[in-house]
């Protein structure tokens, strides 16, 4: 059974900064897209920004410049660097992956979701 545990959430002040870490396990043939998504009270889940199996990022516009997307294919882990947090970015970070499986599937995953709070 495949897992993603998000950790790394919390609350800081505008302007702080913050490191997501999300962690795959299970029974893992290869990981492909990997991504970050946020949900915040009342609004519809968005994507922050999603890695290739290569490395090539993606952002959404709110947040190019400011979070940066990685990831260690060894460790089967993608990471979210947030640097000037703003309290718009006040949301459940959810770990997103597309998976395949020692079954030879490839199914897309989502972690349990970490809080991010940012006070003004």
């Amino acid at each position: 059974q495949v897992r993603l545990v998000e950790s790394g959430g919390g609350l800081v002040q505008a302007g702080g900064s913050l490191r997501l870490s999300c962690a795959a396990s299970g029974s893992i043939v290869s990981i492909n897209t990997m991504a970050w998504y946020r949900q915040a009270p009342g609004k519809e889940r968005d994507l922050v920004a999603r890695i290739s199996s290569l490395g090539s990022p993606n952002y959404a516009d709110s947040v190019k410049g400011r979070f940066t997307i990685s990831r260690d294919n060894a460790k089967k882990t993608v990471y979210l660097q947030m640097n000037s947090l703003k309290p718009d970015d006040t949301a459940v970070y959810y770990c997103n992956a597309d998976i395949r499986t020692g079954w030879g599937l490839l199914t897309n995953y989502w972690g349990q979701g970490t809080q991010v709070t940012v006070s003004s």
